[in-house]
């Protein structure tokens, strides 16, 4: 057989297979029930990664963005992060009980999250400065890796990596499958959430951008180290989200996740793009499986971006209609 002739068939075959790759990663979906929420996505990846198809994307420009909280993992009944900075307050405190010098920090060694909650914006941010500054990063990333092993939300009693959302990671996997570049844009502290992004969801942690605090770099024993000071440089979230975006990936993304109204800004940046684009909202409306909560809520609040979601025409995720599991391990209802 001539070797001319082998080369074209290769070629042909090759073109033939990768006009068709998301069809052959349906499958990779198995927690997501069938239905238009899934379809939707489907169809998405299928015209992205189909040349010829008016919806192909470029393989340069399919970036997909994720919010954290509340989008690839749980986030009631207070933001994981907070949980942290609490559990480490009552650690810091039962060392040196002076270091609870004020009623926040008090509250905070006591555990008593309505009590911290109860001083506002500037409690707050006084426990997580506390609890956040005055340390190297390669420490604080080594103290929530420590933490994110061994601790448990108090009321489902699992590790907080055990409630990441199955269907999530799935989507994520079926992204990369696909040709997709995933990032996480969250509220949250950047090395924080370096700190397991990588091992909970396969995201690098050059991929992750989030709220900043300040830092500076000093010698410490003759070694150079990025040290975390107190006092906050960037907030990711809200209209900060799409200033993240651009400082930290320099591409306005094709496909971008979120679930509250402080991913509103994401979205409509996102999506407003030229081209083919995909707007999702998660929607918690499961309450026995994991909470139902939306405009009303103190944490997640979803108002604005689900009545946006309508009249831009994202897609909505029903968590108890559209998600056959909600964490891994889940039977597949």
């Amino acid at each position: 057989m001539p070797i001319r002739f082998v080369l074209s068939l290769v070629l042909v075959l090759a073109g033939f297979i990768a006009g068709f790759p998301a069809a052959a990663q349906q499958n990779s979906l198995p927690s997501w029930n069938e239905g238009p929420t899934q379809k939707a996505i489907v169809d998405f990846v299928t015209a992205a990664t189909t040349p010829g198809d008016p919806g192909y994307v470029e393989p340069h420009l399919r970036v997909a963005v994720f919010d954290n909280d509340g989008t690839l993992w749980a986030e009631q009944p207070v933001y994981f992060q907070f949980m942290y900075a609490i559990d480490t307050a009552m650690a810091m405190a039962a060392k040196d009980p002076a270091w609870a010098s004020t009623p926040a920090l008090q509250a905070a060694a006591k555990g008593d999250i309505k009590g911290v909650l109860a001083g506002g914006e500037a409690a707050l941010l006084e426990v997580v400065t506390a609890t956040h500054s005055g340390m190297s990063v390669p420490d604080f990333t080594a103290s929530v890796a420590l933490w994110i092993a061994t601790a448990k939300h108090p009321q489902t009693g699992k590790l907080y990596l055990e409630m990441v959302y199955q269907p999530m990671l799935e989507l994520l996997d079926y992204l990369r499958a696909n040709g997709f570049e995933t990032f996480i844009v969250s509220g949250g502290g950047v090395d924080f959430m370096r700190a397991f992004a990588e091992h909970a969801y396969g995201i690098p942690p050059e991929n992750v951008i989030g709220s900043m605090g300040k830092a500076s770099l000093q010698v410490i024993d003759g070694v150079p180290q990025i040290m975390k000071d107190p006092g906050i440089a960037f907030i990711d979230d809200k209209e900060g989200k799409p200033l993240g975006i651009e400082r930290g990936i320099g591409k306005r993304p094709v496909f971008v996740a979120g679930n509250s109204d402080g991913d509103l800004a994401m979205l409509e940046w996102s999506t407003a793009g030229v081209g083919p684009r995909f707007g999702l909202l998660v929607h918690h409306t499961d309450g026995v499986r994991e909470y139902a909560y939306d405009r009303d809520s103190h944490v997640g609040r979803l108002d604005k971006a689900l009545d946006a979601a309508a009249q831009q025409g994202w897609t909505v995720v029903d968590m108890a209609a559209d998600w056959k599991a909600i964490y891994p391990g889940d039977p597949l209802d």
